[in-house]
């Protein structure tokens, strides 16, 4: 009953549901009476993260994230690379009596933007695809190599000993272990859905992929993360010739109520973790007296090096370009100065914070830094992001306009197509006089539907059709399937014996 009624508030007041969500969790998180609720870190990576991060590649593009993947790796590894280097100085700076080893650990815990505040926050904006696939993008990629950097710096906090051409190397083992383990686990996967033939049983094993695929590779030693985005594109790619019309419908909305209660759940329990972070202070008061100047520092730092990052790179292309480099990208700095901003953080930052031994040097500072990562970025970010959109007319304007041309022509296109289907089996059927005269219209609507969905297949398998125009055609497509195949179904009962 609270998420419904946050999720409601924060719609009512046109906010971010992740926003009105978090700050409920605070509220109740320091009610006397109710116990202090304790963030598992195992339980959120196990059975919270791999459905969400499946989902969100599900619905990721792979044209479109082959087409950007420079720009996404360029933030998912060096911005989350530079972030940690950078607040491990600023940190270092205003604390010089902690060891660099938890500089650079607090670093490695606030660094990488989260796959689950990025896409609660993206759901609500009209965005250019170029930035909604990089953002998106980076942020399921990010989470592995947050989480490995993470796991150096713990590491060398606690042996004293820091090896950078070993950490290189265990990176590539994790990333590309990760990487191959999700295609080689989705590849036989997905073969198995295709002979399930149930609506049922292929939506639950979609769900299983998430988990299994996750606990596997983290078992072998490879990155979990990697594993279930790689599986999660594989079956975005796939679903085409897996998911029957009726499944695909009852699928869809399984998993939007299923990311729903995850994401708002996590979000509550961000909120109610708090109380929990606080526990080593003699009082509230106390601890934001404490540490209010390094946690502001960090926050300056971790929003400051997104944005240095991003022009950077947008200098170091431009320049590349002058010399006679092609690149399809062009820099952009309204778009630049979207995507720095749009750097929310958090499941993650929080799950490695608290994951922190509790005698770790500086644990509390690592905690409230977290804390005051995760709230800058999901309560004034996020909240604000639309009105920094607003304030660049021309990429909205953009967006809608280009979707509305290129739906026009392929629904012309597709349309075509389906008359032509239509026409040709209708003639085929009158020649043979195989059906009734309404039987052989609904076969003929049936040929003309498929005709139609390889239509649109073709386009999309070519790159000339985006993924959210593929999507709207997609729905009407099975939204007649489904209605013709019930009009057939009825027709049989009709008549039987």
């Amino acid at each position: 009953m609270a998420v419904l009624a946050l999720v409601l508030v924060a719609r009512y007041f046109r906010l971010p549901a992740a926003a009105a969500l978090i700050l409920g969790g605070l509220a109740l998180a320091f009610i006397p009476t109710l116990p202090v609720v304790t963030f598992d870190p195992d339980l959120v990576m196990v059975v919270f993260l791999p459905p969400l991060l499946l989902s969100s590649a599900y619905q990721t593009v792979w044209l479109d994230f082959k087409q950007y993947f420079a720009a996404i790796t360029s933030l998912a590894v060096g911005a989350v690379v530079f972030t940690t280097l950078s607040t491990a100085c600023v940190v270092h700076w205003i604390r010089p009596d902690l060891p660099w080893s938890t500089a650079f650990t607090l670093g490695a815990v606030v660094s990488p933007p989260d796959a689950v505040a990025v896409k609660a926050v993206l759901d609500r904006l009209n965005l250019p695809n170029r930035v909604s696939t990089v953002l998106t993008g980076e942020s399921l990629i990010n989470d592995a190599s947050g989480l490995v950097l993470f796991h150096f710096a713990l590491t060398s906090a606690i042996s004293g000993t820091f090896s950078l051409p070993e950490a290189i190397g265990s990176f590539l083992h994790i990333a590309i272990g990760g990487i191959a383990f999700g295609f080689g686990f989705g590849w036989i996967a997905l073969n198995l859905l295709r002979r399930f033939g149930n609506s049922e049983l292929i939506v639950t094993g979609t769900l299983l992929l998430a988990t299994v695929s996750y606990m596997l590779s983290d078992r072998l030693g490879f990155s979990g993360v990697l594993a279930t985005v790689t599986t999660g594109l594989m079956l975005g790619w796939q679903q085409h010739e897996i998911y029957s019309a009726p499944t695909r419908m009852r699928a869809e909305a399984f998993w939007r109520v299923l990311v729903f209660l995850l994401e708002s759940l996590l979000f509550v329990l961000i909120g109610l973790a708090l109380r929990q972070a606080l526990t080593g202070f003699a009082s509230v008061a106390d601890g934001l007296h404490r540490l209010a100047l390094p946690v502001a520092g960090v926050v300056l730092s971790v929003i400051g090096a997104r944005f240095v990052w991003l022009v950077g790179s947008d200098l170091c292309l431009s320049v590349l370009q002058r010399f006679g480099v092609s690149s399809k990208e062009r820099p952009s700095l309204p778009m630049t100065i979207i995507v720095s901003w749009a750097g929310m953080r958090g499941v993650v930052t929080l799950t490695a914070a608290l994951s922190l031994p509790l005698t770790f040097p500086g644990r509390n500072l690592v905690l409230a830094s977290a804390f005051g990562v995760i709230l800058v970025t999901v309560l004034v970010q996020a909240t604000t992001l639309p009105l920094l959109i607003s304030l660049f007319p021309s990429i909205s304007r953009q967006s809608k306009s280009e979707l509305g041309r290129e739906e026009a022509l392929v629904r012309r296109k597709i349309a075509a197509k389906q008359r032509k289907a239509f026409a040709a089996y209708a003639a085929k059927l009158s020649a043979a006089r195989t059906a009734a005269p309404g039987d052989g219209q609904v076969q003929a609507r049936l040929a003309a539907i498929s005709a139609g969905r390889r239509e649109m297949l073709r386009l999309y398998r070519r790159g000339q059709i985006s993924d959210s125009i593929m999507e709207h055609i997609e729905e009407d497509l099975d939204l007649q399937e489904i209605a013709v195949r019930r009009q057939l179904d009825d027709a049989a009962s009709k008549g039987g014996p």
